[in-house]
């Protein structure tokens, strides 16, 4: 029998949060809890620092930006999770309904500019947590950065689920006129049944797919993230995604396959115990065969390869589809050659 589930949240419960000492559980109270549970808490953080430089060489740039600390997407795979335990928070619920803002965050980002000796190197907007998700209707933090991303000439990526991006259209474009914006869609199923459940408040398929073809119009290079792969939930789904979005224009793509680090562990594991019971041990035990039989990997890397036989299959179907697809497709780099760190100074003459 499935999980009762409240619509619209990913993770079933919160976990407790390994470091605090004290645990959460079930109380006469839970109804009362549950009734609010769907209610998104915004908290207002005031960092010193907004850029973070990205230590390893496995990803394709040397910093990010997170306006939002949290996300409301609700995805249960989602490796951020226990990121929110050291706010103090939950990496279950909490994670997509106590959303941490930094609204100050395009200060902080031109003072980064403005730092003498800097050499621009393309951003990425989120490493973390999603900067389209909902909050940023209201709060349009993210636009903020990317207006002065095209006041300063900087390049700028962003990866994001939701289709709100386009609400930024007119900014992209100036971006891209000069090579300096680029844009990632995450797209890890084409089935709207499972998008539902698997990352029940992110922009729907037909959604994804009509933002994904209106910046391919717009000139703005565009790239799809399958990710994750989850054996028995979208490994199927492969080579019809890569068709799928090849066909509304996508320039390339890149995928990762699932790994439950820390307390991703036991909320996707919940998660698939109310959506998907019949299938929990075959999608766990596959899981499990793509890193030596352990769920979770600590490493980014290997985690986002695997290594065995249903990891190579994986790959394979990956690289037929790659040919099949992208075979003249490229995703350009950006071009740095424009950045004006004096450009505050002139801004501020008006």
């Amino acid at each position: 029998m499935k999980k009762e589930f409240i619509k619209g949240q990913g993770a079933v419960e919160n976990i407790h949060n390994r470091f605090f000492k004290n645990r959460y559980k079930t109380s006469i109270y839970q109804d009362d809890y549950e009734d609010d549970i769907a209610k998104t808490q915004i908290l207002e953080v005031f960092p010193k620092t907004i850029v973070n430089k990205v230590k390893g060489n496995s990803l394709p740039f040397l910093y990010s930006v997170n306006p939002y600390q949290g996300c409301e997407h609700g995805c249960a795979y989602c490796y951020a999770r226990p990121t929110h335990q050291y706010w103090g928070f939950s990496a279950g619920v909490d994670f997509e309904r106590i959303i941490l803002v930094k609204k100050n965050a395009p200060e902080l980002l031109e003072q980064f500019f403005l730092k003498r000796g800097y050499k621009a190197s393309t951003i990425q907007l989120s490493g973390n947590t999603d900067c389209y998700q909902p909050l940023e209707r209201k709060l349009e933090i993210t636009r903020k950065i990317l207006q002065l991303c095209l006041d300063y000439h900087h390049p700028v990526s962003i990866i994001t689920k939701n289709a709100l991006i386009l609400r930024d259209l007119d900014i992209l474009k100036q971006l891209a006129v000069k090579n300096l914006v680029n844009v990632s869609l995450s797209i890890p199923t084409i089935n709207e049944d499972l998008r539902r459940v698997l990352e029940p408040r992110t922009s729907s398929v037909k959604t994804k797919l009509k933002a994904l073809q209106t910046l391919a119009e717009n000139k703005i290079p565009t790239h799809v993230m399958v990710a994750p792969i989850i054996p028995g939930l979208n490994s199927m789904e492969i080579l019809p995604i890569l068709k799928t979005v090849a066909e509304n224009g996508a320039n390339s793509f890149g995928y990762t396959l699932v790994g439950l680090n820390d307390e991703v562990e036991p909320i996707f594991k919940n998660w698939l115990e109310t959506h998907y019971p019949d299938r929990k041990e075959k999608v766990l035990n596959q899981i499990a065969s793509l890193h030596k039989g352990n769920l979770a990997e600590k490493n980014i890397a290997k985690r986002n390869t695997g290594n065995g036989n249903f990891a190579d299959i994986i790959h394979k179907t990956f690289e037929i589809g790659r040919k099949k697809f992208f075979n003249r497709s490229k995703f350009p780099a950006l071009s740095t050659d424009f950045f004006d760190g004096t450009k505050g100074e002139q801004l501020r003459l008006f």
